[in-house]
């Protein structure tokens, strides 16, 4: 989980409203701040931070782990942020990648040639939480000379299809 300012003073709003509420049970200050920083975490985790993402798009960010983005590809999402500002990627060539990331999940549509630009890998980074989030994020890897080029974050409708015959 990478420290964020919105992180830090989230955190610090739970405590204090849970020293404040804490503090009409009992008076004694120091058993109050001590009961308030063990229950913070728990408050945040369970509490705040599910409410956050029902009312918002917020979710954490971790740093990019080639094992996480393979193994829970439903959570990639949580990666690409920080993945796209530090380069991470850019400049890697395109067997790394698909050492990295897995085999692109599909190409890119070239108008101009009438097929699939194999310059372009995509992967689906799942979908953000929330109440109100009808679009899923994708990646798309973009490649000049057999390395990576750029890194374009993008999100698509979610589409559902029905399997309904006449």
């Amino acid at each position: 989980m990478i420290i964020t300012p919105y992180l830090v003073i989230s955190m610090i709003v739970v405590f204090v409203l849970l020293f404040l509420f804490l503090n009409t049970v009992d008076k004694r200050k120091w058993l109050t701040i001590l009961i308030s920083l063990v229950l913070t975490p728990f408050a945040y985790f369970y509490m705040f931070y599910p409410f956050v993402n029902i009312i918002s798009s917020y979710h954490h960010q971790k740093y990019f782990d080639s094992e996480a983005w393979t193994e829970k590809p439903a959570l990639r999402y949580e990666m690409i942020d920080n993945t796209i500002e530090s380069d991470t990627l850019i400049g890697v060539s395109k067997t790394k990648i698909d050492s990295l990331l897995g085999k692109y999940e599909w190409l890119t549509w070239d108008d101009g040639l009438k097929d699939h630009d194999n310059n372009k890998w995509n992967y689906a980074l799942g979908i953000e939480p929330g109440a109100f989030n009808k679009e899923k994020e994708c990646v798309e890897i973009i490649f000049k000379d057999d390395k990576v080029s750029a890194l374009r974050h993008y999100q698509e409708e979610i589409t559902y299809k029905s399997n309904e015959t006449e």
